[in-house]
């Protein structure tokens, strides 16, 4: 038997899958500040948008110096580690794999090298739609890598774009980067840099969210303003979709390399971003609290208590608590310590599943007919799971209200749902769901009741996994897909699709196959 090596892993059950969050970036250019401990606890606040993997790279101007392993920040990095990584520039990056695999290889920040001498370092929030043509650019211009991250094994969409941006002899990375932008199809928040420039870049639709602060000495750019917030920095402004800026010793210079087409992911005002988070002037925790209310005004249940699922499902159950009338509690204790170990359960704590991360107060449950309250159902387990805690612990009635409308489509923009045959909604009309999940009553907040909770127009926003409209237009079948340049490596004629997660995922992967059968059986 293999021995533990000290390290926390993803998994708590062997085989399961780790949380699934999406991936954070971040950029500092701060000459005088020690660049690898702000980026480090930068990330350490955008750690909900991933928790495979993390990497800092550094440049002192001269060489560009990088680290990165398994793992979260906390895990990944230690204060030796991080003075040896020494500058005044700094990109960052926590992972959760939507395109590639989760393993060391495709770890980021990715590094390149461009035709004129100089070392590039990017890190990727979002995931490509054209990377089958991508990788076809690649072997057209530079044929089959024989060094750098795609040789070495690195599978992911970030790996094409860093390998295209080695450019022409005699070329700028900015030039570089200028000509191929407009060429990436897709979700994408770029944070990258050379010895001597930071760079950014967000997608022409503004799918995944980008930021721009202040620090006194200098410049960040981020996923979310929390980071900003804990470094000390000042929000300054939205980086916005179609936009390229460069920040270096003259400041911040922007260019439009595409025309503005906002379609801002919906999902992140629901589940993605944290609550503190705002996104195109709109609070996400203001966003999720009026869910919450609307889903109270469209879908009202007799009941005595209203209890969120934690910690996602609590913004919206006290916007369903103030607008119903009937009192908030906490229904459950989470422990925020269990789901990162290397000790694998034995069959009787395999059994126990959920309640290793999750305990139902019984003294506020028993009796009661409870409004438990989440932000969506994907395949339906960490409902069902739930229910059934809840109905254990002797809960007269169990009433689930969803803020948001059912997912019945996957997402190709970044966020890592189950495949169209294993979303719950898809076929199944919602009283079949509420049987399968084991509640009294299932409801959805309406479609038009969450986008009007965002404050933004309709237009502006990517409901795909809601309704099928996907706003960047996709490729066939055969040239999508999280494993597509694993096909390729792997002899495939056809190369392919990073990093935002699913949602049930924090807890996805504690379930048990008790939590995975219907309740009818079926």
């Amino acid at each position: 038997m293999a021995r533990g090596d000290g390290k926390l892993s993803h998994d708590l059950l062997p085989g399961e899958k780790g949380p699934q969050d999406a991936c954070g970036v971040l950029g500092i250019w701060a000459p005088g500040e020690e660049v690898a401990k702000l980026t480090y606890y930068g990330l350490y606040s955008l750690q909900h948008r991933g928790q495979e993997s993390a990497g800092i790279a550094t440049s002192d101007g001269k060489r560009i110096s990088v680290y990165k392993d398994m793992g979260l920040v906390s895990q990944v990095f230690d204060e030796p580690t991080l003075n040896t990584l020494t500058g005044h520039m700094a990109v960052g990056h926590c992972r959760y794999s939507t395109t590639g695999a989760a393993n060391w290889a495709n770890a980021q920040p990715t590094l390149g090298a461009t035709e004129s001498g100089a070392t590039v370092a990017l890190a990727h929030n979002g995931n490509l739609t054209n990377s089958a043509e991508l990788h076809e650019m690649v072997l057209a211009r530079y044929g089959v890598p024989t060094s750098g991250e795609m040789a070495q094994g690195n599978t992911t969409d970030t790996a094409l774009v860093t390998t295209l941006l080695r450019g022409e002899k005699g070329r700028s990375l900015e030039e570089t980067a200028m000509e191929l932008l407009p060429k990436i199809h897709g979700a994408f928040s770029f944070v990258f840099m050379d010895e001597h420039t930071l760079y950014a870049a967000r997608d022409p639709h503004g799918v995944r969210p980008l930021v721009l602060g202040r620090l006194d000495s200098g410049w960040v750019v981020a996923s979310e303003g929390a980071a900003l917030n804990t470094i000390g920095a000042t929000m300054i402004r939205e980086i916005e979709p179609g936009e390229f800026i460069a920040i270096d010793e003259d400041g911040v210079r922007t260019q439009r390399f595409a025309p503005a087409t906002p379609a801002g992911c919906v999902f992140e005002y629901v589940y993605l971003a944290r609550p503190d988070a705002t996104i195109a002037g709109r609070s996400v925790y203001e966003s999720r609290v009026e869910m919450g209310r609307q889903l109270a005004r469209e879908n009202h249940a007799e009941a005595d208590l209203v209890i969120p699922v934690p910690e996602s499902g609590t913004p919206a159950a006290i916007g369903y608590a103030e607008q119903s009338g009937i009192p908030f509690a906490h229904g459950f204790v989470k422990n925020a310590y269990v789901g990162r170990t290397f000790i694998q359960p034995s069959d009787t704590l395999r059994k126990l599943g959920i309640k290793l991360k999750l305990s139902a107060l019984e003294s506020v449950i028993r009796g009661k007919r409870i409004v438990v309250v989440d932000d969506s159902i994907v395949r339906g387990n960490t409902q069902r799971a739930v229910v059934r805690m809840l109905k254990e612990a002797g809960a007269a009635e169990v009433h689930v209200k969803i803020s948001s409308p059912p997912v019945r489509w996957p997402c190709f923009y970044g966020i890592d749902f189950a495949s169209r045959a294993e979303l719950i909604a898809n076929g199944a009309a919602i009283d079949e769901i509420a049987k399968s999940i084991g509640a009294d009553s299932l409801e959805y907040i309406s479609e038009d009741g969450m986008i009007n909770a965002t404050m933004q127009p309709r237009e502006r926003l990517c409901t795909a996994c809601f309704t099928g409209t996907y706003p960047i237009e996709l490729p066939s079948s055969d040239r999508l897909g999280k494993n597509l340049l694993e096909r390729t490596k792997a002899g495939d004629a056809t190369p392919a699709t990073g990093c935002d997660p699913g949602p049930d995922a924090e807890l996805e992967n504690i379930l048990t196959d008790q939590d995975r059968t219907a309740a009818d059986g079926s």
